[in-house]
């Protein structure tokens, strides 16, 4: 990482990164982001390095503190019609956002402003969640991830473990190998709907809603209550129970990141876009990353896009749209993919920057070496009806359900299974209302 910008990004306001004024004025355009910390000084920084390397546009970008921040901000802000011409929105804000009907799709301002992309060269399981049935991006990928986990590999030498698992049977040998090794805690646990549920599912090939994961309607039902999920979600608590794991979260003291950095806990499950930070915070031990597994006889299919991407949202004059295609195209391109990987765990979005990427070394060098294993993890399969995305209305909402039902669970309040009935019955409740909000409406 190089700290020099960094750190001066940090010490100067994290609501407002303004580029020197040029000597004749620029047409402004308003970006709102939801990265935070570490990230959202590189989002600023993308902006300062837009607005160097040109003189017609700046881009003035805002921190809103958080993806759901970002989302409920510009909600708000439109009907004040003060919203922004740029939103990073994450994953589960699409399929609000889509029918919505307030945005620019992405492929139509490109070619309404003469700004070329090549949209074949994104991958296909990051182009698939925010993209129509037939193809037309709505948004552009930008920062996207996909989940991993992080091993101690000294934890894992002292209790005889010569590869990190890829089944959930050999995860649970490796958890009693490493406690009887003397490890006291396997897994730092942090419940993650991200990750146990809809990542896990994808990984699985089976189904979070009915309608493909609701692709094929708004007349929606989820299903995760009737799946290897439940077995799954069971396990996490048995596994607590047992004395393999436990929970590490905000709410408990210490993050499950923390207590792996810290040497506590010797596997946690993140995105990858933490391998930078967990770099950074410069662990006493050797660590590594591994695809998230699967069960054992199920036949292994992709993981999906994490992350966030860039909408342009509607009421704005030609001449910001113009900026933002300018914004976009620019933010598209090799050197500004590779910047955004040099400075966080972010994945490449587009084929050639991977390939790229893959010939010149990158991955084969430090901090980046093994990082590409979610590159391996999201292009396991070619998609399927089932993995190509969810398309959920409220989906926030939903996830906060099942994070709180879980929680009770893992508190002894109720049973797993109960927890996960009540959470698809609250989020069938949310999809119901969502459908009754958008009549006769399907997703393009």
């Amino acid at each position: 990482m190089k700290t020099n910008w960094l750190l001066s990004a940090a010490l100067a306001t994290t609501a407002l990164i303004v580029a020197s004024t040029p000597a004749t004025a620029a047409t402004k355009f308003e970006y709102w982001y939801g990265l935070t910390g570490d990230l959202g000084a590189v989002v600023a920084e993308t902006c300062n390095r837009f607005n160097a390397s040109q003189d017609d546009y700046e881009a003035v970008c805002v921190g809103q503190d958080g993806y759901e921040n970002a989302v409920q901000s510009t909600i708000a802000a439109f009907r004040a019609k003060q919203h922004p011409t740029l939103l990073q929105s994450f994953d589960a804000g699409t399929a609000d956002l889509m029918l919505s009907g307030e945005f620019y799709p992405v492929t139509k301002l490109m070619q309404d402003t003469g700004v070329t992309i090549d949209w074949s060269d994104y991958f296909p399981g990051i182009a698939n969640y925010y993209s129509s049935k037939s193809g037309e991006f709505f948004s552009m990928p930008w920062n996207s991830s996909t989940p991993v986990y992080y091993f101690n590999k000294d934890h894992f030498a002292k209790a005889g473990i010569t590869e990190a698992p890829i089944t959930w049977e050999g995860m649970e040998e490796a958890f009693k190998a490493l406690k009887a090794s003397g490890q006291a805690c396997s897994q730092a646990y942090a419940p993650s709907s991200w990750i146990d549920l809809e990542q896990f599912s994808m990984a699985h090939n089976v189904p979070v809603a009915s309608n493909n994961n609701g692709y094929d309607g708004l007349d929606t039902e989820l299903l995760f209550n009737t799946t290897l999920h439940v077995k799954h979600m069971e396990n996490q608590l048995r596994w607590i129970n047992e004395g393999y794991s436990m929970i590490r979260t905000a709410q408990s003291g210490k993050t499950a990141r923390d207590s792996f950095v810290e040497g506590e806990c010797s596997v946690f499950f993140s995105s990858i876009a933490d391998h930078n930070t967990i770099h950074k915070l410069k662990p006493a031990h050797a660590w590594d990353v591994q695809i998230i597994p699967t069960y054992e006889g199920v036949t292994r299919t992709n993981t999906v896009v994490g992350g966030a991407s860039l909408w342009v949202l509607s009421g704005k004059t030609d001449e910001e749209y113009k900026g933002a295609a300018a914004y976009l195209a620019f933010l598209a391109t090799k050197p500004e993919q590779q910047f955004l990987l040099e400075n966080s765990g972010y994945i490449p979005v587009t084929k050639s920057t991977y390939e790229a990427l893959k010939a010149e070394g990158f991955y084969a060098k430090e901090p980046y070496i093994n990082r590409d294993i979610a590159m391996k993890s999201l292009t396991w399969s070619e998609p399927t009806e089932l993995t190509r995305g969810i398309r959920l209305g409220s989906f926030i909402q939903i996830r906060a359900e099942w994070t709180a039902e879980v929680q009770a669970a893992l508190a002894g309040q109720k049973t797993m299974k109960e927890a996960l009935d009540t959470a698809a019955s609250r989020g069938n409740d949310l999809l119901a209302r969502f459908a009754r909000t958008y009549p006769g409406k399907s997703f393009p």
